[in-house]
């Protein structure tokens, strides 16, 4: 038996001022982040708030959460690739020092991953399994998922039935919406 079509709303966290893979590294939003993700929310509603822990994720999250009386729960799962090494090193150095790493990477990330980085397969597992929930959240509301590039990337290619080594070709810019037709688990729905 297959699973209900749920929409779901990504949105990618604004601006940190860094530039580099950040992956699992708290930064804040900057002051043009914050500016970012209250326009990318205007004139948009929804009923509940989830979001990565991260600070550039769930502090917006929060405030949003707060000045429209939605129910905010963080997941933990929702967080942003585990780069390894290549975390807070500026791109430029790692397209110097290890571009070709770097190009394997992205051509195909489930094989090869940065060194130290996070398991594709343990990445995919976990954001799967949060979207799952959100999506029995989401069968009776409209649910924001506020959270980071490389998720929405991977539940993009998830959807999309696209070939995980496209996700550098999906263009995910800061604050962004994505909406996303995710198919909740059967099994999941039938407590409903």
């Amino acid at each position: 038996m297959s699973g209900k079509h749920i929409g779901i709303d990504l949105l990618r966290h604004g601006d940190t001022g860094q530039r580099s893979y950040r992956g699992q590294l708290d930064d804040a939003l900057s002051a043009l982040g914050w500016s970012q993700m209250r326009a990318a929310i205007f004139g948009r509603s929804w009923d509940a708030v989830v979001s990565s822990p991260l600070r550039r994720c769930a502090e917006f999250a929060h405030d949003l959460a707060t000045a429209r009386h939605v129910p905010l729960r963080v997941d933990e799962r929702l967080a942003e690739y585990h780069f390894g090494e290549w975390q807070g090193v500026p791109i430029e150095v790692l397209a110097s020092e290890q571009g070709d790493a770097l190009a394997r990477f992205w051509a195909d990330p489930v094989n090869c991953p940065p060194p130290g980085g996070e398991r594709f397969a343990a990445f995919h597992q976990r954001l799967c399994a949060a979207l799952n929930d959100v999506a029995v959240e989401a069968e009776s509301r409209r649910v924001l998922v506020v959270t980071h590039g490389g998720v929405i990337r991977l539940l993009r290619c998830e959807v999309e039935g696209r070939d995980f080594g496209e996700m550098a070709n999906i263009d995910v810019p800061h604050a962004s919406v994505h909406p996303l037709d995710w198919v909740a688990p059967a099994t999941g729905l039938a407590k409903a």
